[in-house]
């Protein structure tokens, strides 16, 4: 009896517990100081827009693309209504603000999901100044349309300019953009085609760089990518050449720039004179002049610019890939034109790497999630420019040793320094190549007016986040576990967080954390500037640190839109009750975000044979179907289940069907079949099984990118029987079976493609290509 009664004291406790949490969360919203209040309402709806030569449905705010501009003052109280007349559920986050954890806008891990035909209830002070943005966090909705701005004036006056002018820049797709994600979960690679980004093997072999693509291949690498999308327009204010010729000769105007992009971060040049850069996602900094900048996804960056006496500035955006532009003119009268910036040569960064002491193809999915390889996986892979520095260091030495000994040096001594010289200016090279590469990128232009330190008494806790991604199945994560299979960072107050993120992909990655301003640990030490989203480049590292006094949980994630979807995600908690307004909406559905099931097929019909493929998969799981039949009466089927224990390597079993006698359907065999199925270096797909007649086989295949739109493709398959089970003919205790094809590709859109092939079993021939 006694026992039940501790039981029952400590669960009275522990809901006394949790209530007072949410009394305190709770205590912490709403206008218990009488703020002035400033409200909107914002609607949600589908409807059919044309933003690049197409009428798509696409999710309009108050029926615009982008959505109003909501303007506030610090120090209000902001009310907004959100109404969700779409058929689907959505949300709205706050990018950059900080609030109460309830309303950050995250569905099912902060806040509810704004169901069809519901209203939802944001309120929070307005603490800050600034330029912000919102926009849905539920699946893929921001590219169809659903964000806006958000300015949030001084108290008082902090700047001197006359007028506000909003560039909010964005891309638009004509597809759906789940469409988009399965096809980049598929691994075509029509996109790159499409806006002429790709590096075929003529291009690459008429640049001199055969040998860097080889080296990719080894790490099962294609190539160097920028971007993965196609877009057939870039906006800014929903346009793609925008005017604002509303503006005096003389006036100082502050350009309030977001990327509010899905999936394209920009270089930014403006024309006239030199403009000055003022903030940084909200925050005044040190004004610099600074013309050529790059703006990641979810970043802002204000300048301000003087309408000049007889002529319009231009603003442009290029595309980090160089695949468009958008445009703004701002004044009146001739162009003043902005820098053109070159597109990036992709080849030449291609042999730049490959020139550099680097490892690349580190795991996005590891054979074990839980086990903390975090550590080792940082010395494996990446630069390795702490080797690079030993190496340098014993060379100075010998360098050193070399002039003492110099009046006893033997014969060969003179060449054998040479030669430590030649390396060490080597060396010193390709330290050179990887700043020439990178150093656009770096935020040491950004210090911020006051320090931004914390007080050395406060213990620092390191976190490091490798960032890891496979482009081949699309999928996307930290340290090697994407967010399905991971579990939450915990936070304590009272320790300063400090992460080491650490890009170990061939992309770069805008991270993002809601709810909290980080330093940015740069060139200006206490003075490293606050910002909100901070972009790690290719094969770099960036560290941030934070310290504050909050609650619940946090979203920490990629904010390529794509990216996140792919499982770069992380959940920054403060180890609290959760909300008890949040016990309808399961986090588990927004991991479920992030671990969909996707399917494609693909359909030839030639005129020697046809075969169809069809594929469902999610982060370990795969289903494949495959059926081939020739017009000579040769048939194969094959249905099988395959589990990913990592990136490369999965096994599978399942059941093959074919005819035993050749050009004959009268006997068909029916077989189980296990392996397992590899991709190795040099991106070979390597196919080893044995069936339940205990007959072991072997494939391999290879498409490559010869010309922009044409591939070749191959396989080759080996067979043999032993007789363990089947008796063989008299005289024979070993038969074999060896089969293999070769063909060629010509893409005429993403889903049609020319194509001609010889199969050993089918014969010549030529037909379609039809991907479903």
């Amino acid at each position: 009896m006694n026992n039940l009664k501790y039981i029952a004291l400590l669960i009275l406790v522990g809901s006394q517990t949790l209530f007072s949490q949410s009394l305190f969360e709770q205590s912490q919203e709403g206008n218990n100081q009488n703020l002035p209040v400033h409200e909107y309402t914002l609607t949600i709806k589908e409807e059919m827009v044309n933003k690049a030569g197409k009428e798509v449905k696409g999710m309009t705010i108050n029926g615009t693309i982008p959505g109003p501009t909501l303007e506030f003052t610090e120090g209000e109280y902001a009310v907004i209504y959100v109404k969700n007349e779409m058929s689907v559920e959505t949300s709205v986050h706050w990018h950059g603000l900080i609030l109460p954890n309830f309303f950050d806008g995250v569905p099912y891990l902060t806040t509810p999901p704004i169901q069809p035909g519901e209203t939802f209830k944001y309120e929070f002070p307005l603490k800050q100044s600034g330029t912000y943005w919102y926009h849905s966090h539920t699946m893929l909705q921001e590219q169809s349309g659903v964000f806006g701005s958000i300015i949030i004036n001084p108290k008082g006056k902090t700047l001197e300019y006359d007028q506000d002018l909003v560039l909010l820049l964005s891309d638009w797709t004509n597809e759906k953009p789940m469409n988009v994600l399965r096809n980049l979960k598929r691994g075509n690679e029509w996109y790159g085609m499409k806006k002429g980004t790709s590096t075929p093997l003529n291009k690459v072999i008429a640049r001199g760089a055969f040998g860097a693509q080889l080296d990719f291949w080894r790490q099962r690498m294609e190539g160097a990518d920028i971007a993965d999308i196609y877009y057939p327009a870039f906006l800014v204010n929903g346009q793609q050449q925008a005017e604002y010729p509303n503006f005096k000769a003389g006036e100082k105007v502050r350009l309030r720039i977001i990327n509010g992009a899905a999936s394209t971060q920009f270089w930014m040049t403006f024309g006239g004179d030199m403009p000055t850069l003022v903030a940084a996602d909200g925050l005044n900094v040190e004004p610099v002049q600074k013309n050529k900048t790059f703006i990641a996804i979810a970043e802002t960056y204000d300048f301000i610019i003087t309408i000049p006496q007889n002529g319009k500035i231009e603003f442009r955006a290029m595309a980090q890939d160089g695949s468009g532009t958008a445009t703004a003119f701002i004044g009146n009268g001739k162009v003043l034109p902005a820098e053109v910036v070159s597109k990036p040569n992709k080849i030449k960064m291609m042999q730049k790497m490959a020139k550099m002491d680097m490892k690349m193809g580190a795991h996005a999915l590891k054979f074990q999630p839980k086990k903390d390889e975090r550590f080792k996986m940082k010395r494996e892979y990446g630069m390795k420019m702490d080797k690079m520095s030993e190496k340098n260091s014993s060379v100075d030495e010998a360098g050193m040793n070399d002039e003492k000994k110099k009046m006893n040096m033997p014969k060969d001594s003179k060449m054998e320094n040479d030669t430590k010289k030649m390396e060490h200016f080597d060396m010193n090279e390709m330290q050179m190549d990887r700043m020439d590469m990178f150093s656009e990128y770096n935020y040491d232009y950004l210090k911020s007016h006051e320090k931004t330190t914390y007080k050395k008494d406060i213990p620092v806790k390191e976190i490091l986040l490798n960032l890891t991604g496979n482009m081949n199945r699309y999928i996307w994560s930290m340290n090697g576990v994407p967010l399905s299979e991971t579990d939450k960072i915990k936070i304590n107050h009272k320790e300063v967080t400090r992460i080491t993120l650490n890009n170990l992909t061939m992309m770069h990655h805008p991270m993002h954390l809601h709810g909290h301003f980080f330093r940015v640990l740069n060139k200006n030490g206490e003075y490293s500037p606050l910002k909100h989203t901070v972009n790690v480049p290719p094969m770099q590292k960036v560290t941030i640190e934070f310290y504050g006094n909050e609650y619940g949980d946090w979203f920490f994630h990629c904010h390529i839109l794509y990216h996140m979807m792919g499982g770069m995600a992380r959940v920054i908690s403060y180890d609290t009750p959760r909300d008890i307004r949040l016990k309808e909406s399961p986090v588990s559905q927004l991991i479920h975000e992030t671990n969909q099931w996707y399917s494609w097929g693909m359909l030839d019909a030639a005129s020697h044979m046809t075969e169809f493929n069809f594929t469902t998969s999610n982060i370990r799981n795969q289903f494949n179907i495959m059926a081939e039949y020739g017009w000579n009466q040769n048939i194969e089927a094959e249905v099988t289940y395959e589990y990913y224990l990592h990136d490369y390597l999965r096994i599978f079993g399942g059941v093959n069907l074919e005819n035993e006698l050749e050009d004959s359907l009268d006997e068909i065999s029916t077989t189980a079949v296990a392996g397992i199925r590899y991709l190795t270096p040099y991106l070979f797909n390597l196919d080893v099984r044995i069936d339940n007649k205990l007959r072991p086989r072997i494939s391999l295949s290879r498409e490559i990118l010869i010309f922009p739109r044409t591939a070749i493709f191959g396989s080759y398959e080996y067979q043999a029987d032993f007789g363990w089970v089947d008796t063989l003919p008299a005289g024979n205790n070993f038969a074999k079976e060896v089969t293999w094809n070769t063909g060629i590709e010509y893409f005429l859109s993403r889903d049609f493609s020319l194509m001609a092939s010889y199969d050993s079993r089918f014969g010549a021939g030529g037909g379609l290509s039809i991907r479903l």
